[in-house]
């Protein structure tokens, strides 16, 4: 098992280039089982996510080939097996793809439902009546989901409620329907607009990705293609935080400034400077901050994702703040431990009142899931002291190089190895 041990106290100065999305990735690798040629995806980030979807693609009958640290060929010609078992998904959520495009090739699917993050109940309701609607039967059975379809037929579909989980599976499964099929109330994410961007580069005919109306035009067959991978969101959200929560001063580049404009709006009315170029964005700041109110919402509002990192700024900013929770239920399991350090938060529900302190004490500390665990090593950076993180592997999960990056920006984080009965060891 590993942590990080960091050394507080540190404005974090410099520059430092976003990897691929991670959301974008997973499903666009997942998207290659829909296609009936050789899929070039370029700007691939290194974590353990696109790991397992990798993994799961080989599993499945997939021929998969790295072309260098960011490039990877996949054959998808010789999967024949449209089932994926609870081994092959435990360990993410968007294995919940599989559903989609599994039905999409075969007409049939046998998925075990996904791991990934514990955020509290994560319903697939949507997504059955998505695969419904295109004329599947969807049964559970001995914990796995059965799909099946003797044709798939376009159809116009509802979502009861914006989810983007449930807008990809639906565009996974018609992109080969027979016919047009109309998603409305469709979630508008960056990666659901570089999934349909993907599929068309295939020969698919998707229109409307990024607004509430997508349009899909069944086609018979899908080509291989060479793809890029779009900059991460939340990556580049948490390094603006992380600069800004410092007292840094840092150019974050290769990102995209528009999908990041939630992001910047609330870092600004929270005292940071912020500067924007046509690929990077600088960030500054003096250590001091003003309160704000933040409510997490599907994009373009501000992200969930970006909710702890901005809480733990918040926990050192004059006067009163207070976070709404707008997508998950049970997002804040995270604060008990903001709170170790010395951070005042209350929370009721899906709601944070956060009294600002005028600093955060280092503590040993676990990161919970993917997005605390980033908020956790921002809080340590914060600190004039010695703060250890356990459980990075979550960590891993979504940010490629995490530690090697910062130290890129002078922070001063190691990670660590603790084998059972050993030594410990500095890894990194």
């Amino acid at each position: 098992m590993d942590k990080f041990v960091i050394y507080g106290g540190i404005p974090l100065k410099g520059e430092v280039c976003i990897s691929g999305a991670k959301n974008a990735a997973v499903a666009v690798l997942l998207g290659t089982i829909l296609s009936d040629g050789v899929c070039r995806i370029e700007n691939i980030p290194n974590i353990s996510d696109v790991s397992t979807s990798i993994r799961v693609l080989y599993e499945l009958g997939a021929e998969v080939r790295m072309i260098n640290q960011t490039t990877i060929e996949i054959n998808p010609a010789h999967i024949r097996s449209h089932i994926a078992s609870y081994e092959m998904t435990k360990k993410m959520r968007a294995s919940c793809y599989l559903m989609g495009a599994l039905l999409g090739r075969f007409g049939k699917a046998r998925v075990a439902p996904a791991g990934g993050c514990n955020f509290g109940v994560r319903p697939i309701d949507q997504h059955i009546k998505g695969f419904e609607a295109l004329g599947a039967q969807v049964t559970i059975e001995g914990g796995m989901v059965e799909l099946e379809a003797s044709q798939l037929i376009g159809a116009p579909v509802y979502m009861d409620i914006v989810t983007v989980g449930a807008t990809i599976n639906t565009i996974l499964a018609a992109v080969k329907a027979k016919g047009l099929t109309v998603i409305e109330n469709a979630a508008k994410e960056p990666h659901i607009v570089d999934l349909a961007n993907f599929l068309n580069s295939m020969g698919a005919d998707i229109r409307g990705a990024g607004t509430d109306v997508i349009k899909i035009h069944g086609v018979a067959s899908l080509k291989g293609t060479t793809y890029s991978i779009i900059p991460d969101q939340i990556e580049a959200g948490t390094f603006m935080v992380a600069a800004a929560a410092t007292g840094g001063d840092v150019l974050v580049r290769n990102v995209i400034p528009k999908h990041l404009e939630s992001i910047t709006a609330k870092l600004v009315e929270a005292g940071a400077e912020i500067e924007e170029f046509d690929e990077a964005i600088r960030i500054r700041s003096n250590g001091k901050f003003n309160r704000c109110n933040i409510k997490t919402m599907p994009h373009p509002g501000f992200p969930t994702d970006m909710q702890p990192q901005m809480v733990t700024l918040l926990s050192v900013a004059e006067g009163t703040s207070i976070v709404s929770e707008g997508v998950w239920d049970n997002r804040f399991r995270y604060v008990d431990q903001l709170t170790k350090m010395g951070a005042r938060i209350q929370v009721d529900g899906k709601v944070a009142v956060i009294e600002g302190v005028p600093s955060l004490n280092a503590a040993p500390v676990q990161a919970l899931d993917l997005r605390a665990g980033a908020a956790m090593v921002i809080a340590g950076l914060m600190t004039n002291g010695v703060t250890e993180v356990e459980d990075i592997e979550h960590i891993d999960r979504g940010y490629e190089d995490l530690a090697g990056k910062l130290r890129g920006l002078g922070a001063n984080i190691t990670r660590v190895s603790i084998p059972a009965g050993g030594v410990v060891r500095a890894i990194s």
